[in-house]
């Protein structure tokens, strides 16, 4: 994800290129600086989520007339919300104060010195009962750069009229999945098998559970060691055993859960958002959807689920740094991540939010509208099991250029693994 097509590629030359490049990013800047006369506008640029704007409007609350937040609504797609920043960014752009990063650009974003590092009182309270393997996401190199803001954890999602106790391992999940299909039920095994970041999560938690990895301690150079291996073969050997299917290599995860929901599979490894999907397009038929922890890559050692997810960082090009940080906090506060995760279905990053019982506004009666993490987050318990002992993708400034896997099944030849101008491919070639 996240490559930047070349001047020359656009047919501009790199000077006339930079040139348009620099006057857009100062005109963006200073109409983003403009509106009412209300004064300070703190500038926050953040994915779509369809309540933000909510929260955000919290925030512009309690700052009791300061300063207005406001919501520049970034790309649905990763790869444009990361290249809109950076663009911005490296033009030297003051007008972007609050910065929404995935869980993989931290370590990007702060080598190249685009985030400020979080120190003193809100380093503490933004750390404050945060879940270790969120945490982790927001850090590089021992220093914090972003505060969490939501994590993500995939679970394995089963119906349990097929299969009334859902597989631990992989090799079980493989066996019940032939088993139903040989009797004529739906079988396949369904997560996101095309060639982008869902591919990269899948493969990464293969890989930490398996006890490898793909990289060195630095991040600098592949490490192809015994696990990645191991989870190449995991990964060929569920797509070569007749459980998935042909459209598996062009998978995202809404294909996903659409195959799931369409009762094409017996098996669906997904994020936690297809439970308020089926709950709003099968509500019949909720009571039989059901979620466990990831399969096991060996029996009784628990799967290492790869963390998503974003954090919140502070732009170094700001002007208004200390209003930045404060809206960053408020933005991810309990409050705001408990709100978040009832009206969005992402994940918090605070642990203790997982044993709230109170319904979201705590002074009325729990109902429909005024939901609990009892009543519409009952997967809670087993998301919070999988953070505990969670991986993180591989931590490299690089990121974007660090991850490609191309596992063995059809379509594909060989499985690859690319940083940088390095190669290694599985299996090797002969000679």
């Amino acid at each position: 994800m996240g490559k930047r097509m070349s001047a020359s590629r656009r047919g501009r030359s790199p000077g006339r290129a930079g040139s348009l490049l620099g006057a857009a990013a100062l005109t963006a800047g200073l109409l983003a600086g403009c509106g009412s006369d209300a004064g300070l506008k703190i500038n926050v640029y953040y994915a779509p989520e369809d309540n933000f704007q909510s929260v955000v409007d919290d925030c512009t609350k309690a700052s009791g007339g300061r300063y207005e937040v406001v919501y520049n609504k970034l790309p649905r797609p990763a790869d444009g919300q990361r290249e809109q920043m950076v663009r911005r960014l490296a033009a030297g752009d003051d007008s972007l104060d609050v910065l929404g990063l995935d869980v993989t650009w931290v370590s990007e974003f702060a080598e190249a010195g685009w985030v400020d590092e979080w120190t003193g009182e809100a380093k503490a309270e933004a750390t404050a009962g945060v879940l270790p393997g969120p945490l982790e996401t927001a850090t590089w190199n021992g220093k914090l750069y972003a505060a969490t803001k939501n994590t993500n954890v995939q679970l394995l999602w089963y119906d349990d009229r097929l299969t009334p106790t859902p597989p631990k391992t992989w090799d079980e999940m493989i066996q019940q999945a032939q088993a139903l299909k040989a009797q004529g039920k739906p079988a396949n095994v369904v997560f996101t098998g095309a060639q982008y970041e869902g591919l990269v999560v899948i493969y990464n938690t293969l890989v930490e559970s398996a006890g490898g990895k793909i990289l060195s301690d630095d991040g600098k150079s592949v490490v192809m060691d015994e696990g990645a291996i191991k989870a190449l073969e995991m990964l060929k050997k569920v797509t070569t055993a007749g459980i998935t299917d042909p459209s598996l290599t062009n998978s995202k995860e809404d294909e996903v859960r659409q195959a799931f929901q369409r009762g094409n599979a017996a098996f669906e490894l997904n994020w936690p958002f297809v439970y308020a999907s089926y709950a709003k397009e099968k509500k019949d038929e909720l009571k039989h959807f059901k979620w466990t922890t990831y399969p096991q890559f060996e029996a009784g050692k628990p799967a290492k689920t790869t963390i998503g997810g974003y954090n919140l960082a502070v732009s170094s090009t700001s002007k208004h740094k200390a209003e930045a940080y404060e809206v960053a906090l408020c933005l991810r506060s309990a409050k705001n991540q408990k709100f978040s995760a009832l009206k969005d279905g992402v994940p918090p990053t605070i642990e203790s939010l997982y044993t709230d019982t109170l319904p979201l506004d705590a002074t009325a009666p729990q109902s429909d509208d005024n939901p609990s993490m009892d009543t519409k987050y009952p997967m809670r318990e087993t998301i919070l099991e999988a953070l505990k002992d969670a991986a993180v993708r591989p931590l490299t400034p690089a990121y974007q250029n660090a991850s490609t896997v191309r596992p063995a099944v059809s379509g594909w030849s060989t499985a690859t693994c690319t940083t940088g101008s390095r190669r290694h491919t599985w299996p090797p070639s002969s000679g």
